[in-house]
């Protein structure tokens, strides 16, 4: 026996299968692929600042060595020059810090300093004064207090 309305015959409605997570739809690759973008981009340019900052790493730790070996001889301030000149070269290499000596080397020197530049001009004349008199007239304590803030203010 047949039935004669078609609608009997139809089974019911099957909502389908959820999709699974994988593979996942192309936005969410597009999205992977820049956050990885920006992931390395952060890593290279963060490399780049420590590598180009290593020599004030250096430069700091040996001005702790002179720190701790601190006399008022000449050889001594002849040795904190030597480290100012190495660091002024490695942050200023267009303006060729370490051909400059006496006045130039000291207006240089004030010039690149971060803070009161007024009141270390005394300071900073003895200290580079001090490499080439017998008997220095600065004392190594003042020589590393101007020493440790232009330093600290060396940064790329």
């Amino acid at each position: 026996m047949m039935e004669q309305d078609p609608l009997s015959q139809l089974r019911d409605i099957h909502l389908p299968q959820p999709g699974g997570f994988w593979p996942p739809a192309p936005g969410w690759w597009i999205l992977l692929a820049i956050i990885t973008a920006l992931v390395v981009l952060v890593f290279v340019l963060l490399r780049r600042k420590q590598r180009r900052n290593r020599w004030l790493g250096l430069a700091k730790k040996q001005l702790r060595h002179l720190e701790q070996t601190a006399s008022a001889d000449n050889q001594w301030f002849a040795a904190l020059n030597q480290l100012l000149k190495q660091s002024a070269r490695m942050r200023y290499p267009e303006r060729v810090p370490e051909s400059l000596s006496g006045e130039p080397w000291i207006r240089f020197l004030l010039e690149t300093s971060p803070k009161d530049r007024i009141a270390s001009r005394p300071v900073v004349e003895a200290m580079v004064n001090s490499a080439w008199q017998p008997q220095p007239a600065c004392s190594p304590e003042e020589a590393l207090a101007f020493a440790r803030v232009w330093l600290g203010g060396q940064k790329c």
